[in-house]
């Protein structure tokens, strides 16, 4: 029989650290896309505005965020750099800018690198076409995946079980009110634009606007960007230039590029 005593194990600290409240003030500003105070930020994130003061000091000396004269708080400098750092080293954020010039050159259209950030489609990388169409959404523009072509195909590839989780929490009514929030709707067309290689929107986000998106695979199948051009409504169907074809080419040689090729 062992009388030894038991090694009492350290209870895990249910206080939020000060790592956690930067980054869901960081989230916060991602979020709401402008400057705000500190008193919006510490009721955003249920935390004591002392505390959030503290933090937006250091993190202010620190130049992780900037300061106004109005006293309003927004991302610093020192999170560009990293950015673009992060973005200089990542291997497929490279190869599909390369073939987003090359789009936008054949088709003459506003060309997006659409990728997922949980469950929100972001806007990686975009150049404008040559034309006169303007396009709302800009680099690190976020959508609900179901207001987007790219969303749905961004999350084709997950198990239905796992896809209708997403949707059931995510799923929003979109400006036009024509996107599909429907969980089990939402989830068939996933699946079903992914296994076609080709998603479609038209007017779901905004009126008279519409995207074409083919996704890009990894080795195992998963879709981890896509591919899109934004167009007129009318445009979705031409055939000159095939515009649905332009853009599933284009998908495709990002892979290769990557030997993602199956």
């Amino acid at each position: 029989m062992n009388d030894s005593p038991t090694t009492a194990q350290p209870e895990r600290r249910s206080r939020t650290s000060g790592i956690d409240r930067a980054l869901q003030i960081f989230d916060h500003l991602q979020k709401v896309e402008q400057a705000t105070t500190a008193y919006e930020i510490a009721r955003a994130v249920g935390a004591p505005l002392s505390t959030i003061y503290a933090i937006i000091d250091d993190l202010v000396e620190k130049d992780l965020l900037n300061r106004d004269g109005n006293g309003l708080i927004w991302l610093g400098p020192r999170l560009y750099h990293y950015g673009l750092t992060y973005a200089r080293n990542l291997d497929l954020l490279g190869a599909a800018t390369q073939e987003m010039h090359e789009l936008a050159r054949l088709s003459g259209e506003t060309v997006q690198v659409c990728g997922r950030d949980q469950d929100m489609m972001v806007v990686l990388a975009m150049e404008d076409g040559s034309g006169h169409f303007n396009v709302s959404s800009r680099v690190g523009s976020r959508s609900p995946l179901n207001w987007t072509a790219s969303g749905r195909l961004l999350v084709g590839h997950l198990p239905k079980a796992e896809l209708l989780a997403i949707f059931e929490r995510s799923a929003r009514v979109s400006p036009t009110g024509r996107a599909d929030t429907d969980p089990t709707t939402l989830a068939d067309h996933a699946h079903e634009a992914l296994a076609r290689g080709i998603s479609i929107q038209a007017g779901e986000s905004d009126f008279a606007v519409a995207c074409i998106a083919a996704p890009v695979l990894d080795a195992s199948g998963a879709c981890l960007a896509t591919m899109s051009i934004v167009v007129p409504e009318a445009k979705v169907h031409q055939k000159n230039p095939d515009l649905i074809d332009l853009v599933k080419s284009s998908a495709r040689r990002v892979e290769s590029r990557l030997g993602w090729n199956r």
